[in-house]
């Protein structure tokens, strides 16, 4: 496994040119949730893409933890999709999202290494089942996560900026997961990359009440 940043290989994958970097995340308001959140879409085929949305509340403050909603959107036929609060693979909080039949699932992961993530318990993912489902064209995971804006890195503690720009990954398998266990075996991905996520647009003043009324 080898989730960490490959912006070469998808520019020659997807046959763009490489530009400099700024934040390639846009402001965009879930009417289902009543979330805004920023989102970037994440290509991992040609012409196909996953939804990476990030919802903060409106008084996060720079160098302290907080809350953050996650939401993912992807293909009915994508077997899961990961998510790198810290821009890559290894010690930093990850989310493995996937439908089970009609649940909606997220793990909460960590890895040490380029090999399978393990099971994490310093972060915790509850899903908001309003603002999550499964049709018969996309699946959509909402969660609110603890733990996941700070953690302890191999330099010392690391806290999201939530004023500002941050960098964040992702990682693709078509390959479905065999259970809805938040401990199941997950397999090697096919595509990764990383993107600038601006977290300052994703501010809601009402968050808590959102929180609640999407549980």
């Amino acid at each position: 496994m080898h989730w960490k940043s490959s912006f070469a290989y998808a520019v020659a994958l997807l046959g763009l040119a490489p530009t400099t970097e700024a934040a390639n995340s846009v402001v965009f308001r879930d009417a289902q949730s009543g979330f805004t959140f920023t989102s970037f879409d994440a290509a991992f085929q040609i012409g196909r893409y996953l939804s990476y949305r990030v919802a903060i509340p409106a008084n996060a403050a720079p160098g302290q933890p907080y809350d953050a909603v996650l939401q993912v959107v992807a293909p009915i036929d994508v077997g899961w999709a990961g998510f790198a609060w810290g821009g890559g693979m290894t010690r930093n909080p990850l989310a493995v999202n996937w439908a089970s039949g009609s649940t909606p699932v997220v793990s909460p992961r960590w890895a040490t290494s380029h090999s399978m993530p393990s099971t994490y318990s310093g972060a915790t993912y509850q899903i908001l089942s309003r603002a999550s489902g499964v049709n018969g064209t996309h699946w959509k995971v909402t969660s609110l996560c603890r733990g996941c804006t700070s953690w302890a890195g191999s330099s010392g503690t690391v806290v999201l900026n939530p004023t500002g720009e941050t960098r964040f990954a992702f990682a693709y398998s078509r390959v479905k997961p065999s259970g809805s266990s938040p401990d199941t075996s997950i397999t090697v991905h096919s595509v990764t990359n990383s993107w600038m996520h601006d977290l300052n647009g994703a501010k809601n003043a009402n968050f808590d009440e959102l929180v609640e009324q999407n549980r």
